[in-house]
């Protein structure tokens, strides 16, 4: 069995075959990495930029990044809030202009929640936790990109959020150098090189 295989392998088309194989599956990884990648389609075209312009704070929108794990999407009924009173100054003309205030009206008048589809998610089995980064003085812009562009509707991922481009961010804060520790000072880098041990330990996203 194992001699035809490999009597099999030495053959030209034995070997074309395992070459379309391997290109089979290289193509499904990548496709699936960038389909990762892609902001997916929305229920809502939401303009980030027009509201961080207005200075909307993300934290309205998505509380619990502040306190869990997930950051957490916004209901209709916390979209309406602002919305029905823009609408009491304004006549249903002007309301029909914009289609897609119009069909937040509809999920609030229909009782129905807004499907958003989540941008940045991670794999099953890592764990990633808001809170902590919020603590650690990190910006939603840090990992999220600028929202501000008016021309921002759909959220999109500025970066490849992957394991790498994670292990790099907390190397970088927990170096042990003039940035971080200015002065040089031990009881600092004693610190610094704790939360290094610990935001580098495989435990730390996956348990």
């Amino acid at each position: 069995m194992v001699n035809r295989l490999f009597s099999w392998l030495n053959d030209p088309l034995g070997r074309i075959g395992v070459l379309i194989a391997f290109l089979t599956l290289f193509s499904g990884a990548a496709f699936g990495l960038y389909q990762t990648q892609t902001a997916p389609e929305q229920p809502l075209e939401f303009p980030h930029g027009l509201h961080v312009g207005l200075n909307v704070q993300c934290l309205y929108c998505h509380p619990g990044a502040y306190r869990q794990a997930s950051a957490g999407l916004p209901t209709e009924t916390k979209c309406w809030g602002c919305h029905q009173q823009l609408s009491a100054v304004q006549t249903e003309e002007q309301w029909q202009a914009r289609p897609e205030l119009v069909k937040l009206r509809n999920y609030v008048m229909n009782n129905e929640p807004i499907p958003w589809v989540p941008v940045a998610q991670v794999p099953d089995f890592v764990h990633f936790n808001h809170r902590p980064h919020i603590a650690a003085g990190l910006n939603c812009e840090n990992c999220h990109g600028n929202m501000s562009d008016p021309k921002f509707t759909v959220a999109q991922n500025p970066q490849v959020l992957n394991m790498g481009w994670c292990l790099e961010c907390h190397r970088t804060r927990t170096e042990d150098n003039t940035q971080n520790n200015p002065n040089g000072d031990p009881a600092v880098s004693a610190t610094l090189n704790e939360k290094r041990i610990k935001l580098l330990d495989c435990g730390t996203c996956h348990y």
